[in-house]
């Protein structure tokens, strides 16, 4: 059993899992990104202590099932996968704070991911999310949301109901209008760069805002038209001078 209790097995091209590793029953945290895993034994399952698993920048076309049993998780890694969706199972990993689901082959958001109620991080970047489901505002402890990359056309209406967020990223989508956000009274940064809108998000005093005219008002061409015109079309025309008289 490693003193620190913890097992590092990242970018070791491995196939399997060594099965001596489940024997550590104490284990708190198991690395195992960067391999070419694809399915775990079920003897994994003897690791009740783990908290932190890893299973990022594998071949994983589905989750492996024996992954639900493991209910001490917190942080669960699965990015850079082959996953089309995530199974009912999940829900059983009620102490899961942090999930990382980014750069997989999800079209939409896995209903299951609104039943973690600890949740308090998501990472679903880089898929080919469309909407997001109503359920997600049940995830009253969710404070950061991730959603770059995805195919998102209009900004999901259901964070707009959910006042306890504080990052919400929706770069890198095609989002042509923003509404206000201003009623999100824990936002702390809204990030909205590449994305083909129209205005930026209004938000409250001290939020900050990343993206196509973050340091000018939601509206910029009209506030540059009503500049143009206190400047140049309003202003006092100088008086008219007498010629000199030589």
């Amino acid at each position: 059993m490693p003193v620190d209790k913890t097992v590092d097995l990242s970018g070791r091209q491995l196939r399997w899992l060594p099965l001596h590793v489940c024997s550590f029953r104490e284990l708190v945290k198991l690395y195992l990104s960067d391999n070419n895993l694809n399915h775990l034994p079920p003897e994994l399952e003897q690791l009740q202590n783990l908290q932190i698993l890893a299973l990022d920048f594998n071949n994983f076309k589905a989750l492996p099932l024996v992954v639900c049993t493991l209910k001490q998780l917190c942080i669960l890694y699965l990015g850079n996968n082959k996953l089309c969706s995530l199974p009912l199972e999940l829900r059983l990993l009620q102490n899961l704070r942090t999930l990382w689901i980014e750069s997989n082959c999800l079209q939409c958001l896995p209903e299951v991911v609104c039943e973690l109620s600890l949740l308090k991080t998501l990472h679903a970047g880089s898929n080919a999310l469309r909407v997001l489901p109503a359920q997600l505002r049940c995830l009253q402890e969710l404070r950061t949301i991730w959603l770059s990359g995805n195919l998102l056309s209009e900004f999901p209406p259901v964070l707009l109901d959910m006042p306890f967020l504080e990052v919400i990223d929706v770069d890198r989508n095609s989002i042509r209008f923003f509404p206000s956000l201003a009623h999100l009274p824990g936002l702390k940064l809204v990030i909205y760069d590449h994305n083909p809108c129209r205005n930026a998000p209004k938000v409250a005093k001290g939020v900050r805002r990343v993206g196509r005219w973050s340091e000018e008002t939601p509206e910029p061409r009209e506030r540059n038209t009503l500049l143009y015109r206190n400047r140049f079309c309003t202003a006092p025309r100088p008086l008219s001078l007498p010629p000199p008289r030589w």
